[in-house]
């Protein structure tokens, strides 16, 4: 019996190279789809996305799969970019590739893929999923330091049902061994980095290229100019490096950290103390937290979660919901907690959801 036509996302990396791979090993109808998502920026004369094609052409030709190219730019732009430019200007600081999985990954490929014919589309993540009684839970890797359900948490119901994550039971030193294995051209390339669909880029550089910097003064927390800022949005609470403050009179050599940004007043104000308490807060608000489960559970209700991809998971209990604004609390004082971000919450190895951190107190 056929088994069911499946869509690929491939970005020439090795992780939805090995996708690929283990779908095509299962017997399904594979083919790729590679999205072009940034076609602005050139580096060197070369559009960013070209190395990548390149690659995942390689790769499909080896596996006998077919490469559908779509160029999904403008949906970017309008869906991910403009929220991502709109967020640095409010002094906020974004996460694009959550963003990016909701609305480009997860809609506008799967909405193409689905065109194509395909029943389900999948992705080189580093997470699973699995059918609780009625309903999609989305779950962590096997590989605690590859998971990436924290950029997952705005999926809904629908786009789990229609994805497979053919690597989550994996950790990234099998991916690259079954690639090596299997000569995959990507087997040994590096891990992409920086901004989703874009790249690493020198940051400054590029956001000055959207945004307009405004200098403006860094101040200790007693009001005490110390020094000048290239551009509030360019800094981020808990940041050390790239503040060019040095040789300040009446203070000690240890680092400067920013500890609060007045937007306002276009003001840095910055610490020697990488555990300030103005860096340190026990609660958050977040706006329209979305439950993967598409049930909001009864408050207060106990569970984990992050503010940041990397950080361990904190014990929190979410206190209250007034016209969808949540107020989390965390058994723990949280450092760094950062307006703009995302907030992901857990039981276990249960990714619940999440939403965008509004406010901080």
């Amino acid at each position: 019996m056929k088994k069911d036509k499946i869509i690929v996302g491939i970005s020439g990396g090795v992780d939805s190279s090995v996708a690929a791979m283990l779908l095509k090993e299962k017997e399904y109808e594979v083919e790729a789809l590679f999205m072009k998502n940034w076609s602005r920026q050139i580096e060197n004369g070369k559009c960013l996305w070209e190395d990548d094609v390149e690659d995942a052409m390689q790769v499909c030709d080896k596996l006998d799969i077919p490469l559908n190219v779509v160029d999904l730019s403008d949906d970017y732009w309008e869906k991910v970019f403009k929220n991502f430019l709109t967020e640095y200007k409010s002094g906020r600081t974004p996460n694009p590739d959550v963003l990016c999985n909701k609305e480009i990954k997860f809609k506008a490929f799967l909405e193409y893929a689905e065109n194509l014919g395909a029943k389900k589309i999948a992705t080189g993540h580093y997470s699973r999923k699995n059918k609780n009684e009625n309903y999609f839970q989305l779950l962590k890797s096997i590989d605690n330091n590859k998971d990436q359900s924290y950029f997952l948490c705005c999926l809904n119901q629908s786009q789990l049902d229609k994805a497979l994550f053919p690597i989550g039971d994996l950790c990234k030193d099998k991916v690259r061994k079954l690639a090596k294995k299997a000569g995959l051209i990507t087997h040994d390339k590096k891990d992409s980095t920086g901004i989703c669909f874009v790249g690493e880029q020198p940051f400054r550089n590029f956001l000055s290229s959207f945004i307009k910097p405004v200098k403006g003064l860094i101040k200790t927390t007693n009001g005490k100019p110390i020094g000048e800022h290239e551009g509030i949005f360019f800094y981020t609470l808990g940041q050390r490096q790239g503040l060019g403050i040095g040789g300040v009179k009446n203070t000690t050599n240890s680092p400067w950290y920013v500890v609060k940004k007045n937007i306002e007043k276009n003001e840095l104000i910055v610490a020697q103390d990488h555990d300030h308490p103005l860096l340190h807060n026990k609660y958050l608000t977040t706006l329209d937290i979305n439950w993967i489960s598409g049930k909001t559970p009864s408050l207060p209700f106990k569970c984990k979660a992050k503010c940041r991809y990397r950080q361990s998971d904190q014990n929190c209990t979410i206190e209250k919901n007034e016209n969808n604004r949540f107020f989390v609390s965390f058994d723990s004082t949280q450092r760094a907690i950062t307006p703009g971000q995302f907030i992901v919450f857990y039981e276990e190895n249960i990714c619940l959801g999440g939403g965008i951190i509004d406010s901080v107190n």
